[in-house]
């Protein structure tokens, strides 16, 4: 290939920004629920157009990819790049949160452009994150006919549901993920101004806790006071798990100073933090005691209670329940075991336990493992130099608190490659709940990135 303008191909890129939403809300209007059986054909028309769509871009063997019991995926690529040239993966995945019981401010399915947001359940998470790749392949094809590197674009089904499949479909079609780096589209911006990529996730590990104390349901009357109340032993050894502020106390890491100190740069303020949290009049967020709200959220391992076994509104009773219990999730620090974490909850939970009563704990399906990366090579300074040009400064290192499983599973079945995550979701996109949003400018600097990222990684990686 001849040499290239870059700077003009991402111009034509920009240009092309406002009609891919029309597309966008194509692809958001699928509804395509991944947690939801019934859902299903809508998942594997979504799939069925985005093959063609691939098709009409100019990529070659854009196919469904199916097995059974699994949603499918979509796969194609381009492979004309000069001898030499390396082959980029561009992973994302397309299926959706439910809606179901969330109040949204537009239809949730719909497009609905609000000032610098446009508004729809997966505008952000993930839709916008690999179309932001699309618009940038389609520039370079539109100014130069062809991509400065080979690339392999990997759409998943289930991403949405914890990837239960995915690596079924890494063994089934081993060609589909075949690359020399790989782009994973579904990550975190620090700010609309500030890019990230994203180095570390915390783990999930979903446990329940039940306390026994009698073989029935007793009069409250009668015993109240002289036995063992299981639900308000539940509630006291739960505390036990949190400090003052409601953190869990157990199993905290410590933080490597540089990390640390890096970390003030992310700007998670507390404005930020009241505005993205959706907190109520009032409401302040935890202080942040000698480390950075961000280090609290990458780095150290937390707890949320998902459920009791309270009695509901309408099933009151004057009794002392013989047996309560709660599910908890965990999220594991990165670098932490699940086996860690769980043991150390555990400890705590069964010391010293008021009036005997038994303690019980048992993991929950669906664990997710944590994950920490080192950034670092020809790769990443490729990805920086093409975030100066994109957004006029280098991305920061970050670190997100939640866990996405494929991740884990990439870093695991491809840890001698590059594994570069980007994204377009900002601190106010509110991913997994009402009005989720995608920022504009953030969606248009990050497929201007895109445009520099393959003719960077060309240079850097060429063979």
């Amino acid at each position: 290939m001849a040499p290239v303008d870059v700077s003009r191909v991402a111009e034509v890129a920009e240009r092309a920004v406002e009609d891919s939403f029309t597309r966008l809300g194509r692809y958001l209007a699928f509804a395509p629920i991944s947690s939801d059986p019934e859902s299903a054909p809508k998942v594997l028309a979504l799939a069925e157009a985005l093959s063609r769509d691939l098709t009409t871009l100019g990529l070659s063997r854009a196919r469904v990819l199916t097995l059974p019991n699994a949603l499918p995926c979509v796969a194609a690529e381009w492979m004309n790049a000069p001898p030499g040239a390396p082959t980029v993966l561009v992973y994302g995945h397309f299926d959706v949160q439910p809606v179901k019981n969330e109040v949204w401010s537009t239809e949730p399915h719909s497009l609905v452009r609000k000032g610098d947001r446009l508004y729809g359940r997966g505008s952000a998470d993930d839709m916008g994150g690999w179309l932001s790749h699309i618009v940038a392949m389609e520039a370079w094809f539109a100014e130069t006919g062809a991509l400065p590197c080979n690339i392999k674009v990997l759409l998943e089904g289930e991403e949405e549901i914890g990837s239960p499949n995915l690596e079924r479909f890494m063994d089934a079609f081993p060609d589909a993920f075949d690359s020399d780096a790989m782009v994973l589209t579904d990550c975190e911006n620090p700010g609309i101004d500030i890019p990230g990529i994203t180095v570390s996730l915390r783990g999930l590990l979903e446990v329940e806790v039940s306390v026994t104390s009698a073989e029935s349901d007793v009069h409250s009357g009668i015993w109240g006071n002289v036995v063992p109340d299981p639900a308000t032993t539940l509630i006291a050894l739960l505390a036990r798990l949190v400090d003052e502020d409601g953190r869990l106390k157990v199993a905290r890491r410590e933080i490597d100073p540089e990390w640390l100190e890096g970390s003030r740069d992310v700007p998670l303020t507390a404005d930020v933090i009241r505005s993205g949290a959706r907190l109520a009049e009032g409401v302040s967020p935890l202080p942040e005691r000698g480390l950075t709200h961000a280090a609290w959220v990458a780095r150290q391992p937390a707890v949320t209670v998902l459920s009791t076994t309270f009695p509901a509104p309408g099933s009151e009773k004057n009794a002392i329940r013989r047996s309560a219990s709660a599910k908890l999730s965990l999220r594991i620090a990165p670098g932490q075991t699940s086996d860690e974490l769980f043991d150390a909850v555990a400890a705590e939970l069964r010391r010293d336990v008021p009036g005997g009563l038994a303690v019980a704990l048992a993991k929950l399906p669906g664990a997710a493992s944590s994950w920490d990366y080192v950034a670092k090579g020809p790769a990443f300074d490729a990805a920086d130099r093409a975030y100066e040009a994109a957004w006029g400064r280098a991305p920061l290192r970050v670190g997100l608190g939640g866990s996405i499983p494929f991740v884990a599973l990439f870093g695991r079945r491809f840890s001698q490659l590059p594994l570069v995550l980007n994204g377009v979701i900002d601190p106010e996109t509110g991913a997994h709940g009402p009005d989720e949003s995608m920022h504009i400018g953030v969606y248009t600097k990050t497929v201007k990135a895109n445009v520099h990222l393959y003719a960077e990684l060309a240079r850097a990686l060429a063979k």
